[in-house]
């Protein structure tokens, strides 16, 4: 006989949005009942886990796709801000929580490290310059640098301009106070935190099934993959954030809501060195232009990466295609989450991106040596030898219905909210982990409107810019990245 329970809320997936509900929720309502289901054997394996996303802590520092080239040559600052905007909520949130002894030694998941762009091609130097005069007098955005002189570039960043030929035209931009953020690290002490609140982590607890029950809360068919135990889980609310696999889920919800909605799966590859000379001689993030056809995040970098206290530093991401909607799932995830409401929509996605569909096309049939010559476009003295290729996480893109468009592919992170608010999920990918502190207040907020009010006040003491936008007051915005600076031990 099975067994089962009933909580008040159900979080789906061990990653760091349901991490960063959870503490959320623990903070707001410490009185609910909390349960988080991850199908693997640890929390952050897969889209949160540190070799699989950049780190970047996306603040639009240097990810050029958040200000794109216009037809008539201008760029258009305000997604970039608008992205700065929510990463600073994080980043308030994760100070509160150092502060308030949640978090400990904040070097653990966030340690400071530059942000910089680069470019080569006169065309390309125009534009970067045109993206600095916009953004240099931006709250946000002080500090930044630009140079198009290479020997500044060489003081930047040695191996960029190391043998590089001087006769080339390049530019690059800095912002000394951008970081690199370990998501995986701060996932588990998310989660830590929590459970020393009260709250249960089940590891290897897959959901094979949801329903609504008759009164409106959710039941949970649950299997242990460890002794293979079936279990039943009733929730007053549930949160889907399981990465790729949220989809699937929703689906199987039955909600409305996620009527017309697919999954566009990509995968990726790294270079990575641990070489301690290279390690020594590169300290930034350096981001470059995507090329033709290529997804956002597939835009070209060059990282330092600091895991478990070593640093290492990744170039990438070389994209390729699977199936499969987690790094470790099922060949069939694709196929599987075809319904007849969604099949023409990603008949037109697939039509509408046929530049998208050749570049996919190019990148798996490039071989290591082209990898490697991508790399030397950043920096010439790569040699194959100090370089290992490895997997990263699977990232799937929304694929949805617009009104005036048909199918569109969606290069974002999307919340679905059932019309009652028993029941949210989470699609997309990039930004994503960056900005999870902003996006599950908009869960809470959508889906608990009669409890918001109560929870505004301590919202604010958690995150003192909420509700307004810090690039409208330069004296505030000043104020907010010292104070947040200094409680995780970051340059001022």
């Amino acid at each position: 006989m099975q067994s089962e329970e009933t909580v008040d809320v159900v979080l789906i997936g061990g990653g760091i949005m349901s991490a960063t509900l959870a503490t959320l929720i623990r903070e707001l309502q410490p009185d609910w009942s909390i349960l988080v289901l991850e199908r693997l054997g640890e929390v952050a394996q897969e889209s949160s886990n540190p070799w699989n996303n950049a780190g970047t802590g996306h603040a639009a520092l240097c990810e050029l796709n958040y200000m794109p080239e216009q037809a008539d040559g201008s760029v258009d600052p305000a997604k970039a801000i608008s992205i700065n905007e929510q990463f600073q909520v994080s980043r308030q949130l994760w100070a509160h929580l150092v502060g308030a002894g949640a978090l400990p030694d904040p070097s653990k998941f966030i340690n400071p490290t530059p942000h910089m762009t680069f470019v080569r091609g006169a065309a390309n130097v125009e534009y970067l310059r045109r993206r600095y005069e916009v953004l240099k007098d931006e709250p946000l955005f002080a500090g930044i640098e630009f140079t198009d002189d290479i020997d500044v570039i060489a003081e930047w960043a040695p191996l960029m301009a190391k043998k590089r030929n001087r006769r080339q035209k390049v530019a690059a931009t800095r912002i000394e106070s951008g970081t690199d953020v370990d998501f995986g690290e701060l996932t588990k002490l998310l989660f830590a935190h929590v459970e020393s609140q009260g709250a249960t982590v089940r590891l290897n607890h897959e959901v094979q099934g949801i329903r609504r029950r008759k009164d409106g809360s959710w039941r949970l068919k649950v299997r242990h993959t460890v002794g293979n135990y079936p279990h039943v889980v009733n929730a007053k609310f549930v949160f889907v954030g399981a990465g790729g696999g949220a989809l699937p889920i929703l689906q199987q919800s039955g909600i409305p809501e996620i009527r017309g909605y697919g999954g566009f799966p990509i995968s990726g590859q790294f270079l990575r060195t641990r070489n301690p000379k290279i390690v020594a001689q590169h300290h930034a993030k350096v981001y470059g232009k995507a090329a033709v056809g290529a997804p956002p995040m597939s835009v070209p970098h060059l990282d330092t990466r600091v895991v478990d206290g070593e640093a290492s530093v990744m170039f990438g991401p070389f994209a390729g295609f699977t199936p499969k909607f987690l790094k470790r799932s099922t060949w069939f995830d694709l196929p599987f989450s075809v319904r007849w409401h969604n099949l023409g929509t990603m008949l037109q996605v697939a039509f509408r991106n046929f530049d998208l569909m050749k570049y996919l096309v190019g990148e798996l049939l490039a071989n290591r040596e082209q990898k490697m010559n991508a790399l030397r476009a950043f920096m010439p003295t790569a040699k194959s030898r100090d370089w290992e290729l490895i997997t990263a996480g699977q990232r799937v893109q929304v694929m949805k219905h617009d009104p005036e468009k048909g199918g569109v592919l969606q290069f974002g992170t999307e919340v679905i909210t059932g019309a009652d608010g028993t029941i949210a999920g989470l699609l997309g990918a990039s930004p994503g982990a960056s900005t999870a502190a902003p996006i599950m207040f908009d869960v809470l907020k959508k889906c608990f409107p009669d409890r918001w009010d109560a929870w505004e006040p301590m919202i604010l003491v958690m995150v003192p810019s909420f509700g307004s936008r810090l690039s409208d007051d330069p004296k505030k915005a000043k104020a907010s990245l010292a104070r947040t600076a200094k409680a995780l031990k970051l340059p001022a």
